[in-house]
């Protein structure tokens, strides 16, 4: 259980679930409730799909490039901080993405009741899972193995479920600020993870010296 719990929530912080959510919403605002939940299942297969992939060809990616768990840990820890630094110190992290105009201008051109071919790109991939999530990943897959990881993937796939499909009418009540602020506090401590790789990474360099 501490395995699972250390293995979950630097993902959970990874994928961002307050910062991305109000996205979701804009992009979703002229959607049926039907064709919002079609949307959410397809992004979320997508999303787990590429979670998956990550998981299980790790190490063939260690093997390929001839990196070791140390260099990912500084050189994901760097990943990790730039975008919590970005998102902390320049806005919101999924306008950095370039999800948000480019999403908004396709439902423009789309009927209210009219799928829209956005769940792969940019809500599956790169907004539910991106680089900070496939970085943490593969740590995490190093740190307490497949089987520990792929249960954080599944239940983090389900809270994104859970909270797009909530999420639109609890934003409504608490107001966009609030959201806000949670996703402001949830960069912070992705910050925090990030220099705590960063750190593992330096002192395991030294210790296999």
């Amino acid at each position: 259980m501490t395995a699972l719990i250390a293995a979950f929530l630097p993902l959970f912080v990874a994928i961002n679930i307050p910062g991305i959510l109000p996205l979701y919403i804009g992009m979703t605002e002229t959607f049926s409730a039907d064709n919002r939940r079609q949307l959410l299942v397809r992004a979320l297969l997508a999303a787990a799909v590429l979670a998956v992939l990550m998981l299980f060809a790790g190490q063939v990616i260690f093997d390929t490039l001839g990196i070791t768990l140390n260099d990912l840990r500084v050189g994901g820890g760097l990943i990790l901080l730039v975008i919590a630094v970005t998102d902390l110190a320049f806005g919101d992290v999924k306008e950095r993405r370039g999800g948000g105009k480019k999403a908004r201008a396709k439902l423009k051109d789309h009927p209210v009741d009219e799928p829209v071919d956005l769940p792969v790109v940019p809500l599956g991939i790169p907004l539910i899972i991106g680089p900070g999530a496939i970085t943490t990943i593969l740590i995490t897959d190093g740190q307490y193995g497949w089987i520990v990881t792929l249960a954080a993937i599944v239940i983090n796939m389900a809270l994104v479920f859970v909270s797009f499909t909530f999420g639109p009418a609890i934003l409504k009540l608490a107001g966009r600020g609030t959201s806000k602020a949670v996703a402001k506090v949830a960069s912070l401590f992705l910050a925090a993870i990030s220099v705590a790789m960063i750190r593992a990474g330096i002192l395991g360099m030294v210790a296999a010296v």
